[in-house]
């Protein structure tokens, strides 16, 4: 995230208030902007600061108002009213309405992209209706325990802008370059492959701090190298978290910078395509796991925590803690080749998906690369822009066997972590290139959103854990411990477990003079 630099004349006589922008390199482009198509970190990132949902998450992972002022539950959890703040307005000052709450929905399940797997069988058209102006009703096909934690994955849109410019895709086309929110920026400019920039609605009708920021920068880059010079220049205020440790030692040493880090709700998994051999074998699956140096990677490569299976360590209630740790084991990887339909054979090919240009990526891949070759594999390294990962993901055929991945859930939920990675309805985005698809899984993901008991929900997800490790549909690497190196005079920055939402620049204050 990025360098605040004052903007003004000193030499005026009565110099204007001082601005502040923010510049942060992010290491993937922003592949849309739209809310009903918003899947990925970058997209989050630019939604939460351009748009407003009917509630959001504070760090501790608790629900807090935004449009909505408050909510109630129906005692069978089918039905949940939310009562809409009555100054709330979009950036055109066009009040919000429920009837722009309902439009929004509708339009998401229509489109069908984007959150809207989060309301597969939950809801359907016509299942979120306006009471009045100021109250909407969702009523659900079905109890769905954590339906609560997935609305904030929504941002509503201005139903008169959106339907004025409709045309012949349900306003796709134009909310791809426009928006229609009641987000606290507006948007400057956008270059797709190279930047986005963001300025203050200082008419905002959440308000502001006394110290807010008043432009944001994202420069989209992931050389380490240029980072770093952005840094010396003054240009940078925030780096991405997905920097290389010698970055943010250099970044650090500059002074200017503090380096902040916070463990959280995503993991960083290697994940094996089910479908396609030779992933399709559990034993191929199983030698890989076991040929993966957790250790170098987890204290060398990228620093980060402990994964013994599909759930970080933050969901504690529902983690299964009896989970051994993976180990690298070399011996026990060429036992599990002698099991599989590979036994004997060499130059097995397989592909080795990374996003190109992200250097601790490649290294992990060329690690894993030099590992398998001993058990017998030909492995193609594929680094592809993070763009091209998304495109492939969505067909089996075009998936690779092997994509290095961050997941980070959805939604405060350990539901998000299960569903859209594992359950067949999710199938075919990048979150689920393991093309799971299979029917005990999918129960039990079913099982635990239908009761709303957390005790048996946490049971549920702790065998859902196990099942999973024994179905070896990933490699767990690590939990992610984010960082970033920030100057001094940015402060704010506070993990929130639900995508992207620790990158609402409204938190953000400016603190020096």
């Amino acid at each position: 995230m990025a360098l605040a630099m004052l903007l003004g004349s000193a030499a005026a006589a009565t110099p204007a208030a001082a601005e502040t922008l923010v510049t942060m390199n992010t290491v993937q482009i922003f592949s849309t902007i739209d809310p009903a198509k918003i899947s990925d970190y970058t997209d989050y990132m630019a939604a939460v600061n351009l748009y407003d949902a009917l509630v959001s998450v504070d760090e501790k992972g608790n629900l807090i108002p935004k449009l909505a002022t408050s909510w109630d539950v129906s005692p069978d959890a089918k039905e949940v009213t939310y009562h809409l703040r009555p100054d709330a307005h979009f950036s055109d000052g066009t009040p919000v309405t429920a009837k722009d709450v309902v439009y929004t929905f509708e339009r998401l399940l229509k489109i069908n992209q984007g959150p809207a797997n989060l309301f597969a069988d939950v809801l359907k058209p016509g299942s979120v209706v306006a009471v009045d102006d100021h109250t909407v009703k969702f009523t659900l096909e079905k109890t769905f325990a954590p339906f609560l934690t997935t609305v904030p994955a929504v941002f509503i849109v201005n139903s008169k802008v959106v339907e004025a410019n409709k045309g012949a895709d349900d306003g796709q086309t134009y909310l791809s370059t426009n928006v229609a929110g009641a987000g606290g920026y507006l948007l400057k400019s956008w270059d797709r492959g190279a930047q986005m920039t963001i300025t203050r609605d200082a008419k905002y009708y959440g308000g502001w701090n006394s110290a807010p920021i008043d432009t944001v920068h994202w420069v989209i880059t992931n050389d380490e190298t240029t980072v770093k010079s952005m840094a010396a220049s003054g240009e940078l205020t925030m780096s991405s978290q997905f920097q290389s440790p010698e970055t943010y030692d250099s970044l650090k040493a500059m002074t200017r910078f503090n380096v902040v880090s916070a463990s959280t709700a995503s993991a960083f998994y290697l994940k094996l395509n089910t479908k396609a051999a030779p992933t399709d074998d559990l034993h191929v699956r199983k030698a890989i796991a076991l040929a993966t140096d957790y250790d170098t990677i987890q204290s060398q490569i990228n620093p980060g925590g402990p994964l013994s299976g599909p759930l970080p360590a933050i969901f504690a209630d529902a983690v299964a803690t009896d989970l051994a740790a993976p180990k690298f084991d070399m011996d026990g990887a060429k036992a599990e080749m002698a099991k599989s339909a590979y036994a004997g054979k060499t130059d097995i090919p397989i592909t080795l998906q990374y996003v190109s240009g992200t250097k601790f990526e490649e290294d992990i891949g060329l690690l894993m690369q030099s590992n398998l070759e001993q058990l017998g594999f030909k492995v193609t390294t594929q680094p592809d822009p993070w763009n091209r990962v998304t495109d492939l993901a969505t067909k089996l055929e075009t998936s690779p066997n092997m994509s290095e991945i961050f997941f980070e859930a959805t939604y405060p939920s350990p539901d998000s972590m299960f569903f859209t990675q594992y359950d067949t309805k999710a199938a075919g985005t990048w979150a689920s290139l393991e093309w799971l698809k299979n029917p005990d899984i999918d129960a039990l993901i079913e099982k635990a959103r239908a009761t709303g008991d957390v005790k048996e929900q946490n049971a549920i997800y702790k065998d859902l854990q196990h099942k999973l490790v024994d179905l070896q549909p990933d490699a767990f690497l690590e939990t992610q411990v984010i960082q970033h190196a920030m100057d001094k005079c940015l402060t704010g920055f506070k993990y929130i477990p639900m995508q992207s939402f620790s990158y609402d620049f409204k938190l953000y204050s400016w603190t020096c003079k």
